[in-house]
Formats: C-alpha cells, sequence, structure tokens
C-alpha cells in the first residue's frame, strides 16, 4: 500500500476498518506469528475471502466460535469468560489458530500489528510475579493481541438456518474479475504466485467463457509464459507502449511478495550469489523492470543483480518513508558488507558503520 497510496499512514486502514467498508480474514499462518491476510471491501468480501482452512479442533476454539455465534460481535473478558477463565496464553493461542484459518476477524488491524510484533516487545499476557497495579488502574483489557472487537467472519450454518452464499461460479467469475484488474494480463503464473486456491484451473473456465463473450482477449502477449494467456483490451495497448524504457525511470522498492512483483513468479530470478525467494518480509529493488537488488527478511543479507548501485538510495528511502524501522546489512554477495565494493554507495546514500555491519535508521 505504500508503493500505491501517497502519503499513505497505516491508521487509514483502521478507519476503513472500523467503518465497516473493508473487512480483514486470515488466510493461512506462517510459523508461530505470522501469517497471510487478505483484505477485501465488505460488499465483496464473501466473493473473493477465500474458502475457510481445516476448522481447529479444541475445547477453547468451540468455546470461542459458540459463544461469537450466539453473543456475536464480543471483546477479549468475554472471550475469556466464555472460555471458562482458562489461562490467558491458551485462550489467545485458540483465538489466533481460528484468526489464521479464516473463522474470526476484528474490526481493527491493531491485534494484528501486535501479534506480528509480540515476539519482539515482549508484550506480557499477565502481570510480573509480585507487581502492583497501577493506581487508578481497575480492570485488566487484556494482552494486546486480544484487543478490539472479534467477530465470526462467517455464519455458522445449522439445520434450521443453513449457510447460503455466493455459488462457487459467482465466486470464479468475481475472482477472474478481480486478477484481470489486477495483473491487466492474466497468465498461470501470476495465478500460482497468488496462491489461488485451486490454482489455474479454478479461473480458466470462466477466462474463456469471457473471451468468448467478447470481454477479454486471448493470446500470447508475454514472450516466454504459458499461451493461455488473458488481458483486458486496454491491457495490452498499455504494455505495447512500454517497450522501451524510461530514462526518467526510478528505482521503486517492492514486498518480495507484491503481486507487481514478476520475480519468483512470472519470471525467474536472474543467478547471482544468494538465495532469492518470495518471502513475507523480504523486498526487491526494480528498474525500470530490471531487478536491481533483494533483500531478505530481517535486512541482514542483500544480494545485488547490477552494477547500478541506485538500489542504495533506494533502500534508504524504505526506512525514511517509515516503512521498515531500520535495516543492519552484514553481507552483500556472501561477503562482509565492509568488503564489498557497494559499502561505499550505502554511506553515501545515509548508512552508519556499527559493529555488525552497515545501519540505515529513520
Amino acid at each position: 500500500l505504500p508503493t500505491r497510496v501517497e502519503a499513505y499512514r497505516p491508521d487509514q486502514l483502521d478507519e476503513l476498518l472500523s467503518s465497516g467498508e473493508l473487512v480483514w480474514a486470515g488466510a493461512g499462518a506462517i510459523g508461530p506469528r505470522d501469517g497471510r491476510i487478505v483484505l477485501a471491501f465488505r460488499d465483496r468480501a464473501a466473493l473473493l475471502l477465500p474458502p475457510p482452512l481445516e476448522r481447529p479442533v479444541g475445547e477453547l476454539h468451540d468455546a470461542v466460535l459458540d459463544h461469537l455465534g450466539g453473543a456475536g460481535a464480543s471483546f477479549w473478558p468475554d472471550l475469556l469468560g466464555a472460555a471458562g477463565n482458562a489461562p490467558e496464553p491458551e485462550v489467545l493461542a485458540a483465538l489466533w489458530d481460528l484468526v489464521w484459518a479464516g473463522y474470526v476477524t476484528n474490526d481493527s488491524l491493531t491485534p494484528l500489528r501486535a501479534q506480528l510484533g509480540r515476539g519482539k516487545s515482549r508484550a506480557r499476557t499477565g502481570p510480573r510475579p509480585g507487581a502492583r497495579p497501577r493506581p487508578g488502574s481497575l480492570r485488566r483489557i487484556g494482552p494486546p493481541a486480544g484487543a478490539g472487537r472479534w467477530s465470526l467472519l462467517r455464519p455458522e450454518p445449522s439445520e434450521s438456518a443453513p449457510l447460503a452464499g455466493p455459488t462457487p461460479t459467482e465466486r470464479a467469475h468475481a475472482l477472474a474479475t478481480q486478477l484481470l484488474e489486477r495483473h491487466g494480463v492474466v497468465t498461470r503464473e501470476a495465478v500460482r504466485a497468488e496462491g489461488i486456491f485451486g490454482g489455474y484451473a479454478a479461473v480458466y473456465p470462466v477466462l474463456r467463457a469471457m473471451e468468448e463473450g467478447g470481454r477479454v482477449r486471448r493470446g500470447y502477449f508475454v514472450a516466454g509464459l504459458g499461451a493461455a494467456q488473458f488481458a483486458l483490451p486496454g491491457a495490452v495497448d498499455r504494455l505495447r507502449s512500454h517497450r522501451t524504457d524510461d530514462p526518467g525511470a526510478e528505482p521503486r522498492v517492492m514486498a518480495a511478495t507484491d503481486p507487481a512483483q514478476p520475480y519468483g513468479a512470472a519470471l525467474a530470478w536472474p543467478e547471482s550469489q544468494g538465495r532469492p525467494s518470495r518471502a513475507a518480509g523480504a523486498f526487491v529493488v526494480i528498474l525500470d523492470g530490471r531487478l536491481l537488488a533483494y533483500l531478505e527478511r530481517g535486512g541482514r543479507t542483500l544480494t545485488t543483480f547490477a552494477d547500478d548501485e541506485s538500489w542504495a538510495p533506494a533502500l534508504v528511502a524504505l526506512v525514511k518513508d517509515g516503512r521498515v524501522r531500520k535495516i543492519e546489512i552484514a553481507q552483500i554477495d556472501g561477503r562482509a558488507v565492509r568488503e564489498h565494493s557497494s559499502a561505499g554507495a550505502l554511506r553515501a546514500a545515509g548508512a552508519h558503520d556499527t559493529p555488525r555491519g552497515l545501519v540505515i535508521r529513520g
């Protein structure tokens, strides 16, 4: 979002969520504290949110779901009470199992941010042993990762009230339309990189029907990719207008998992000393379609792919703009950062020497 929205502020998302315009859903855990999420406009959520994963099994999971199904949107003390006042860490773990599986959501991203940063901030789910309560504190509001108002993403079906929703055909059509709007040209590789449930086979019949209806074009638009390519008519014309390099283009930093980042999906990673991948938390620097550099998650290791060192000020801007707190590079292309020829470019861009490497701070 920071690469697409001028003067973007994270609290803008919270405003849209609290007003009911947006909804977010978990789409699978990544490790113990991280995961994938999907953002959708509420009026399109039923069509575009992925189906929930296998329902987590456990007494606490059932207690949370039963309470939200009966009482509706609830705060942390209500969930804790519904769980029989079980230990907070266990209830919190059960709650986030349900979040990542796509059953429960919140009207804010505050608990998500707390969950992602919990290991670094060492947030506690209870007071320190022997600690006294602060004056004026009459009750506990619970752990930060349990804050806000929780609710079910989808109502639980029953015999008396079977779950109604869009048909598989309606969902496939909405998904195909969304992919066309996002990519312009939809290829098998692009769909694979998106992690679409059902893969290319889930949207191919709809794309073919849209071609027969004259709404999209089918052809071999991007060399080196599969022959089954579908495109919006205007997208093909825009591609043709960008065949030549733009002399005024500036390096762009994107998340390695960004749909607009083609490497590791539509395009193969160039040969290098590193092992780049479309990993969450990693960044790439791209200039006019050429991959300049890859920064691994954590910011300790950098891999370069060209002699162009304009990636250095681009990485500094990544920190200055507040997208990451700091970058502390220890290695470039498998060598200690101070021994690499690009160390000077980093220092010139604003990096400082530390015992562990070169650090960029906001």
